[in-house]
């Protein structure tokens, strides 16, 4: 089997091309420089991922493609017109990508969407799962959206099987944004307000998700389906900080402190969102990708967290 990964040189391409090589993969990881180097599988040079990018050399032979890249999320954008920087990258970019590849003979498409497209957090509410009504509500989020339902109208139309694969936040070795952060103020030993947090967030370690794409790309089961993935393994905020102090040998420093005032201190720095994702809960539920496809996290939650903060 040849696998086409777009995005390969990103944190989650990285992995995925370095597990599918390791397990005998024949890879290609498409990127957008030629200054970029891949060390793990062929590399190809595609330009910007957008509605004219041409894929014919990186589809050529391709068997199956793992679509890792996207315009991601970040938390001050500037774009004047945020929902269309969007689309024009994660929904038309992806249309062009999944017609071409239908074209190609490719037979699967595996996307990776975001559990954005469920909504923003499960406060008081069940958990995620794949049942739920969408519910995206920032401008990445409906873009994502937006790109699952074309990549279906394409399957529709034209045979290509899509595996449609929504991870909440994944961490690991070499992660950025705010995990990225957290790892920071731990390892400056810089006090949090954080010890009154009580919430229950679902994370994957890049390890699980790699293992679950891979299993997606090949399951027969998989095709036309919706997977959440997670560790299985949910944790608050004070306990990550917690196991992440222990691994890196910088105990956390955690301060009691009412949830409303971090909330308002958060709406007057300008950093609700930010605040919001430290204090609420995101539940997801992944027992169907572990029913229907027998999946098992190969990493637990403890020893993903080990790994992340381990020295390289």
């Amino acid at each position: 089997m040849k696998l086409l990964v777009t995005g390969a040189n990103g944190f989650v391409g990285k992995a995925l091309c370095g597990a599918l090589f390791e397990q005998g993969y024949a890879v290609r990881g498409a990127v957008r420089s030629a200054k970029t180097i891949v060390e793990t599988c062929e590399r190809v040079v595609v330009g910007d991922f957008e509605e004219q990018t041409d894929w014919e050399n990186a589809l050529a032979g391709m068997d199956v493609v793992i679509h890792l890249a996207a315009r991601v999320h970040v938390m001050h954008d500037t774009s004047i017109d945020p929902l269309a920087a969007f689309r024009q990258v994660n929904v038309a970019g992806t249309e062009n990508l999944a017609r071409q590849a239908a074209r190609a003979g490719v037979k699967r498409l595996v996307y990776v969407s975001s559990i954005k497209v469920n909504g923003e957090a499960t406060e008081g509410a069940a958990k995620f799962s794949e049942s739920d009504v969408p519910n995206p509500q920032d401008p990445y989020g409906v873009s994502k959206y937006e790109a699952e339902q074309a990549l279906h109208r394409i399957a529709a139309e034209t045979g290509l099987e899509v595996v449609i694969v929504r991870p909440p936040l994944v961490y690991g070795a070499g992660v950025k944004g705010n995990f990225a952060q957290m790892l920071k103020v731990l390892a400056k030993g810089i006090p949090l307000p954080l010890a009154s947090v009580n919430n229950r967030r679902s994370l994957v370690y890049v390890g699980n998700l790699v293992d679950a794409l891979i299993l997606c790309a090949t399951h027969h089961v998989a095709v036309g389906q919706t997977y959440l993935v997670s560790d299985g393994e949910d944790i608050s905020t004070p306990d990550l900080l917690r196991q992440l102090g222990v691994a890196m040998g910088h105990p956390a420093r955690l301060l009691p402190c009412p949830a409303a005032l971090l909330q308002l201190v958060g709406r007057m720095a300008g950093k609700a969102d930010q605040i919001e994702r430290l204090i609420g809960s995101l539940q997801v539920d992944s027992g169907k990708i572990r029913r229907e496809l027998g999946w098992m996290p190969p990493y637990t939650l403890q020893e993903g967290l080990r790994l992340t903060v381990r020295p390289a």
